[in-house]
Protein backbone atom coordinates (compact mmCIF):
# COMPACT_ATOMS: atom_id res chain seq x y z
CA UNK A 1 0.00 0.00 0.00
CA UNK A 2 1.42 3.39 -0.96
CA UNK A 3 1.52 6.04 1.70
CA UNK A 4 -0.72 8.96 0.90
CA UNK A 5 0.44 12.39 2.00
CA UNK A 6 -1.89 14.35 4.21
CA UNK A 7 -3.16 17.47 2.49
CA UNK A 8 -4.14 20.75 4.12
CA UNK A 9 -7.74 19.65 4.80
CA UNK A 10 -6.52 16.41 6.43
CA UNK A 11 -4.12 18.39 8.63
CA UNK A 12 -6.81 20.84 9.67
CA UNK A 13 -9.16 17.97 10.55
CA UNK A 14 -6.38 16.42 12.63
CA UNK A 15 -5.75 19.75 14.39
CA UNK A 16 -9.33 19.60 15.69
CA UNK A 17 -9.17 15.92 16.62
CA UNK A 18 -5.87 16.36 18.49
CA UNK A 19 -7.42 19.02 20.70
CA UNK A 20 -10.59 16.99 21.30
CA UNK A 21 -11.24 13.70 19.49
CA UNK A 22 -14.91 13.96 20.50
CA UNK A 23 -15.43 17.02 18.30
CA UNK A 24 -18.27 16.22 15.94
CA UNK A 25 -17.70 15.87 12.24
CA UNK A 26 -20.42 18.49 11.76
CA UNK A 27 -18.54 21.04 13.91
CA UNK A 28 -15.23 20.38 12.12
CA UNK A 29 -16.97 20.71 8.75
CA UNK A 30 -18.51 24.05 9.76
CA UNK A 31 -15.16 25.47 10.83
CA UNK A 32 -13.34 24.20 7.74
CA UNK A 33 -16.08 25.12 5.26
CA UNK A 34 -16.47 21.58 3.89
CA UNK A 35 -19.28 19.06 4.12
CA UNK A 36 -19.74 16.70 7.05
CA UNK A 37 -19.43 13.81 4.59
CA UNK A 38 -16.02 15.08 3.52
CA UNK A 39 -14.80 15.12 7.12
CA UNK A 40 -16.27 11.67 7.84
CA UNK A 41 -14.75 10.17 4.65
CA UNK A 42 -11.32 11.67 5.28
CA UNK A 43 -11.24 10.46 8.88
CA UNK A 44 -12.30 6.98 7.75
CA UNK A 45 -9.63 6.97 5.00
CA UNK A 46 -6.88 8.07 7.40
CA UNK A 47 -7.94 5.35 9.86
CA UNK A 48 -8.16 2.68 7.14
CA UNK A 49 -4.72 3.61 5.83
CA UNK A 50 -3.25 3.51 9.33
CA UNK A 51 -2.35 7.20 9.35
CA UNK A 52 -4.39 7.88 12.49
CA UNK A 53 -6.05 5.99 15.28
CA UNK A 54 -8.57 7.63 17.54
CA UNK A 55 -8.20 6.43 21.12
CA UNK A 56 -8.60 7.50 24.72
CA UNK A 57 -5.51 8.42 26.72
CA UNK A 58 -4.84 8.41 30.43
CA UNK A 59 -4.72 11.82 32.06
CA UNK A 60 -1.54 11.37 34.04
CA UNK A 61 -2.29 14.46 36.12
CA UNK A 62 -5.22 12.53 37.66
CA UNK A 63 -3.20 9.48 38.76
CA UNK A 64 -2.34 9.22 42.45
CA UNK A 65 1.46 9.39 42.25
CA UNK A 66 2.46 9.19 38.61
CA UNK A 67 6.12 9.11 37.76
CA UNK A 68 7.54 8.63 34.31
CA UNK A 69 10.49 6.29 34.46
CA UNK A 70 13.10 6.79 31.77
CA UNK A 71 15.08 3.57 31.49
CA UNK A 72 18.41 3.81 29.68
CA UNK A 73 19.86 0.48 28.64
CA UNK A 74 23.36 -0.37 27.51
CA UNK A 75 23.67 -3.71 25.72
CA UNK A 76 26.65 -6.07 25.66
CA UNK A 77 27.27 -5.58 21.93
CA UNK A 78 25.59 -3.34 19.39
CA UNK A 79 24.29 -6.41 17.62
CA UNK A 80 22.12 -7.13 20.66
CA UNK A 81 20.30 -3.80 20.49
CA UNK A 82 17.42 -4.98 18.31
CA UNK A 83 16.80 -8.18 20.29
CA UNK A 84 16.86 -6.34 23.63
CA UNK A 85 14.64 -3.57 22.25
CA UNK A 86 12.13 -6.12 20.93
CA UNK A 87 12.07 -7.90 24.30
CA UNK A 88 11.39 -4.58 26.04
CA UNK A 89 8.70 -3.70 23.50
CA UNK A 90 6.84 -6.96 24.25
CA UNK A 91 6.45 -5.90 27.89
CA UNK A 92 2.95 -4.41 28.24
CA UNK A 93 4.13 -2.12 31.05
CA UNK A 94 6.50 -0.25 28.74
CA UNK A 95 4.94 2.40 26.54
CA UNK A 96 7.96 3.48 24.47
CA UNK A 97 11.12 1.76 23.26
CA UNK A 98 13.68 3.36 20.97
CA UNK A 99 17.12 2.34 19.76
CA UNK A 100 19.25 5.41 20.35
CA UNK A 101 22.46 7.00 19.16
CA UNK A 102 24.64 8.45 21.89
CA UNK A 103 25.47 7.61 25.49
CA UNK A 104 23.22 4.55 25.73
CA UNK A 105 21.78 2.01 23.31
CA UNK A 106 18.06 1.89 24.17
CA UNK A 107 15.56 4.18 25.86
CA UNK A 108 12.38 2.73 27.34
CA UNK A 109 9.67 4.71 29.11
CA UNK A 110 7.06 3.47 31.54
CA UNK A 111 4.88 4.89 34.29
CA UNK A 112 5.32 3.82 37.91
CA UNK A 113 3.78 4.77 41.22
CA UNK A 114 6.93 4.52 43.37
CA UNK A 115 10.68 3.94 43.34
CA UNK A 116 10.03 0.57 44.97
CA UNK A 117 7.75 -0.44 42.11
CA UNK A 118 10.37 0.71 39.58
CA UNK A 119 13.10 -1.29 41.34
CA UNK A 120 11.00 -4.46 41.31
CA UNK A 121 10.11 -3.92 37.65
CA UNK A 122 13.75 -3.41 36.65
CA UNK A 123 14.97 -6.52 38.44
CA UNK A 124 12.17 -8.77 37.20
CA UNK A 125 11.71 -7.44 33.68
CA UNK A 126 14.74 -5.52 32.41
CA UNK A 127 17.83 -7.03 34.02
CA UNK A 128 16.56 -10.51 33.11
CA UNK A 129 16.78 -9.82 29.35
CA UNK A 130 19.80 -11.52 27.77
CA UNK A 131 22.26 -8.97 26.38
CA UNK A 132 21.52 -6.20 28.90
CA UNK A 133 24.83 -4.95 30.31
CA UNK A 134 23.89 -1.84 32.28
CA UNK A 135 20.67 0.00 33.19
CA UNK A 136 20.21 3.55 34.45
CA UNK A 137 16.92 5.23 35.34
CA UNK A 138 15.53 8.65 35.95
CA UNK A 139 12.14 9.39 37.46
CA UNK A 140 10.15 12.40 36.33
CA UNK A 141 9.53 14.30 39.56
CA UNK A 142 7.05 16.90 38.35
CA UNK A 143 5.16 17.41 35.12
CA UNK A 144 5.76 20.87 33.70
CA UNK A 145 4.15 20.14 30.33
CA UNK A 146 2.26 17.12 29.14
CA UNK A 147 1.18 17.17 25.52
CA UNK A 148 -1.58 14.64 24.97
CA UNK A 149 -0.43 14.09 21.38
CA UNK A 150 2.36 11.93 22.81
CA UNK A 151 0.29 10.33 25.54
CA UNK A 152 0.35 6.94 23.86
CA UNK A 153 3.95 6.70 25.00
CA UNK A 154 2.94 6.60 28.63
CA UNK A 155 -0.62 5.30 28.38
CA UNK A 156 -1.44 3.32 31.49
CA UNK A 157 2.11 2.32 32.34
CA UNK A 158 2.56 0.10 35.37
CA UNK A 159 -0.59 0.53 37.37
CA UNK A 160 -1.39 -2.08 40.02
CA UNK A 161 -4.14 -3.52 37.80
CA UNK A 162 -1.68 -4.13 34.94
CA UNK A 163 0.89 -5.69 37.25
CA UNK A 164 -1.58 -8.33 38.31
CA UNK A 165 -2.83 -9.01 34.78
Amino acid sequence: MTKRRLDEVDRRILDHLVRDARTSNRRIAEVLGVTEGTVRARIRRMEDEGQIRITAVTNIRKLANPALAFIRVEVERGSHSRAVAEALARDPQIGFVGIMVGGFDILAITMVQSAEQLSAFLHANVHAIPGVRHVECSLGARFVKHDYRISRIVACGTTPERQNA
